[in-house]
């Protein structure tokens, strides 16, 4: 009963520090906020439309203009300029005025009546990833009904009928099914990763700082005796408010993600809730493992830092985990949001059974003894070592 009311003694005066300190306000509620709403409005499209591209057309006739209208038709693509030649259209690529342009030599109409093969040329900015994609995607497909367009016109001079015709352009029938983001949204495969990553970071240099700042401030040792010099007590105490606000704001960004935007959410709520609850403790461990570990706030928050900035590449939702290193396929392991990625993609875009992330939930579950291996250390630096930036 006495631990209980030590803690609560704790927490209530970490409260009162934290109400008190617009640092606390802005990282912990402001920052995430922000974050939240930047991320899924800058993506609220889905997929970027409207990019501006241009086309060299030296062949200039009724055929190739019809090509550059339905170019032009897509939604991921909208012809800006026409250039005399591919010089020009190249220096406006590398001004940053068009992301591709699409080519067209002379005599391509002829060369396709006659029955030759014409060759048209389109070039992408691929420093640009997403939007040279999107562009090479849309040149490429139309590319090829125009071709097929030629074929057919071809077949249906030799007599061919249309079944006849389409059986030789396409003898074999394909069909695409995108599996749980039918629509290809970016921000389904971006902004459930990127905002709890956003918030793992905060959580991490947060739990830092409010450890830290009580050796800066000369407090330590005051907040220590709160709690009998018992270091589990006095962090318990001193994170509890801490996991209250981070759980709101897990919460808020859970709605916005499954209320708001409607995203795939195909085993229920509550999985996501479990998967959110176990990254913040997680988060808040490696704040604390970084403490013991490092008896400096700047060393410590570079770790951090470093830490959460690492998780976004090697959590493996925008670069395949299994096309990575051996290496660091097996550091991976180490990362909180790999495991929240995984269990993401388990419950909420493939609907499986809580059971199948067993193996991912429980080494997040692991990360909370992280804390273990450091507390000596930890409770040394708060009753002895004086403060060093």
């Amino acid at each position: 009963m006495k631990g209980l009311n030590q803690i609560f003694a704790i927490a209530k005066r970490e409260t009162k520090r934290l109400l008190a300190r617009p640092i606390y306000i802005f990282c912990m509620v402001i920052a995430p906020v922000v974050a939240f709403l930047f991320f899924t409005t800058l993506m609220g499209e889905g997929l970027p439309s409207g990019l501006p591209a241009g086309v060299v057309d030296e062949d200039n006739t009724s055929t190739t203009r019809n090509v550059i209208r339905n170019l032009d038709a897509f939604q991921q693509t909208n012809i800006v300029a026409h250039y005399p030649d591919v010089a020009s259209a190249r220096k406006a690529m590398q001004r940053g005025e068009i992301y591709s342009f699409y080519y067209i030599p002379e005599g391509t109409t002829q060369l396709a009546i006659s029955g030759k093969q014409p060759v048209v040329s389109f070039y992408t900015a691929s420093s640009y990833l997403i939007p040279s994609s999107l562009a090479y995607r849309d040149m490429k497909m139309m590319s090829e009904y125009a071709s097929g367009a030629v074929g057919r016109a071809t077949l249906y001079a030799k007599g061919y009928t249309d079944d006849q015709a389409m059986a030789v352009l396409q003898p074999i029938k394909m069909e695409m099914h995108a599996i749980n983001n039918p629509g290809l949204n970016y921000s389904v495969y971006l902004s459930n990763t990127l905002l709890p990553g956003v918030l793992m970071l905060l959580i991490m240099q947060v739990t830092i700082y409010a450890i830290y700042v009580e050796q800066k401030e000369e407090t330590a040792r005051e907040w220590m005796a709160m709690a009998d010099n018992d270091i589990v007590k006095a962090l318990i105490g001193k994170l509890l408010p801490q996991m209250v606000i981070w759980s709101v704001m897990a919460l808020l960004c859970l709605f916005l993600l499954y209320g708001w935007w409607h995203f795939p959410l195909n085993s229920g709520i509550w999985p996501m809730i479990l998967n959110m609850f176990l990254l913040i403790n997680a988060s808040m461990a490696f704040g604390v493992f970084f403490c013991g570990a490092v008896s400096s706030m700047r060393w410590a928050l570079s770790l951090a830092t470093l830490w959460g900035v690492l998780s976004f590449p090697i959590s493996g939702f925008s670069f395949p985990q299994m096309a990575f290193p051996t290496p660091l396929r097996a550091l991976s392991w180490l990362f909180p949001l790999r495991h929240y990625f995984l269990i993401y993609v388990d419950q909420a875009l493939n609907g499986l059974p809580l059971h199948y992330s067993w193996l991912n939930i429980a080494i997040m579950l692991a990360f909370l003894g992280l804390p273990l291996l450091v507390l000596r250390r930890l409770r040394m630096f708060m009753l002895e070592y004086h403060y060093t930036h």
